[in-house]
């Protein structure tokens, strides 16, 4: 699918993923613009799906899952195959599933309380997938960024 944006689209966007509780008249005054005009393109933006959804970012240590690790998966699906990532998706930990090139077939993002939660997530959920062939798990020491922000190719009013 193909996104045709202009340089308002882009700035709103921008406004949004700064602040996605940013009202539409604050919006519009920083574009210089109706509140009426920003609403519209605020909801053209959503029926295209530009805009896929609004949250809410937890810190993940308040919630107990202080710890992140990547794993790396090879399977046994034929190339294009997307049993396996479609399986690792429903797990709730699992917070991105990526089909990646090289060796493995898939980058899997996971939060857990602790090794003993992660280990148990591993036998119990990951284990349950038949086409998991092997895993290679990165523990992560300390996180220096973590955001989901994109960059925009535009001049900020």
């Amino acid at each position: 699918m193909e996104f045709v944006l202009d340089t308002v689209d882009m700035q709103i966007l921008s406004l949004m993923q700064e602040n996605a509780r940013i009202s539409n008249v604050d919006m519009a005054k920083k574009l210089e613009m109706a509140p009426s005009a920003v609403l519209e393109r605020v909801k053209k933006l959503e029926q295209k799906k530009v805009i896929r959804h609004y949250t809410t970012g937890v810190n993940p240590a308040a919630v107990g899952k202080r710890l992140l690790a990547f794993i790396f998966i090879r399977t046994s699906d034929g190339f294009g195959s997307s049993v396996t990532g479609r399986e690792l998706a429903k797990i709730p930990e699992v917070q991105e599933v990526h089909n990646i090139a090289g060796e493995d077939c898939y980058l899997v993002k996971v939060r857990a309380a602790d090794s003993a939660e992660l280990m148990s997530l591993m036998r119990n959920e990951f284990a349950r997938i038949p086409t998991i062939q092997s895993t290679k798990t990165t523990i992560v020491l300390e996180t220096v960024k973590e955001e989901q922000k994109l960059t925009f190719p535009i001049a900020q009013k």
